[in-house]
């Protein structure tokens, strides 16, 4: 089942997709167009954990003169970089190149502390898409990226939808794309990732605990292309769907 969190007519509601509409937890069955997206994640009672992998496909290390980690490079996000379908993201007017990145985000469904591999799927709620933005002016170590590369106010688009994980037999063999202005930048497939999805859940709950809500976002695969104002990147991975985002 897909499901959303959206505003219709004032109110935020939860929603699931029924025949290419938005069944609203009211009942009303409305248009995608017809409402606000929001993240489709619900909120959670404490602080939301938002980890963010770096350098974790091989091409994508290449593509940045880098060679493969023998570890997860990763960074934490604050949820007010987080963003909804069809809404905008703010390119700072001062930037050279601002990038998309296509990543397969996991949310949490259960608390997990020392996972083991073999069980890593039990503690997925589901699957959902970002476009984890970047802006490489401000860089100062691909290992490191500071907060005004990864955490910007609202620079990580989140949806459309939470894809069940049981409609997701594996989330380790779905094709990744992504199309600026309608033409296709970026193509790659989630096989190709160095540290795959239940290797990631058994490495983070061995020294930490996550609870349900948190977000793993898996990192993405090279042909990351500069973005300008006015530009709609669309993000999509099957089975998922496609996040759409405009730059302004």
């Amino acid at each position: 089942m897909k499901h959303a969190r959206v505003v219709h007519e004032g109110r935020t509601q939860r929603a699931i997709e029924r025949d290419g509409q938005l069944l609203l937890s009211d009942g009303r069955l409305v248009a995608f167009d017809a409402v606000t997206w929001l993240p489709p994640v619900e909120p959670t009672a404490q602080p939301r954990t938002i980890l963010a992998l770096g350098l974790n496909y091989a091409d994508h290390a290449k593509e940045l003169a880098f060679k493969a980690p023998e570890e997860p490079l990763v960074f934490l996000k604050g949820e007010r970089a987080l963003n909804g379908h069809r809404q905008f993201t703010r390119r700072p007017p001062d930037v050279q190149f601002m990038h998309y990145e296509c990543e397969l985000t996991v949310v949490i469904g259960k608390t997990a502390r020392r996972v083991r591999r073999d069980d890593a799927y039990d503690f997925v709620a589901g699957y959902t898409v970002a476009n984890d933005y970047a802006i490489r002016d401000y860089l100062e170590n691909w290992y490191r990226p500071n907060l005004r590369v990864k955490n910007r106010d609202g620079t990580t688009p989140l949806g459309p939808f939470l894809v069940d994980r049981g409609d997701v037999p594996n989330p380790m063999d779905l094709a990744l794309s992504t199309t600026v202005n309608g033409k296709v930048t970026q193509s790659g497939h989630t096989k190709d990732m160095i540290f795959d999805v239940p290797f990631l859940i058994e490495y983070f709950s061995s020294f930490m605990t996550l609870q349900p809500g948190d977000l793993i976002l898996t990192g993405t695969p090279d042909g990351v292309v500069d973005c300008r104002p006015g530009d709609v990147v669309v993000t999509e991975i099957e089975r998922l769907g496609a996040l759409v985002n405009t730059l302004q």
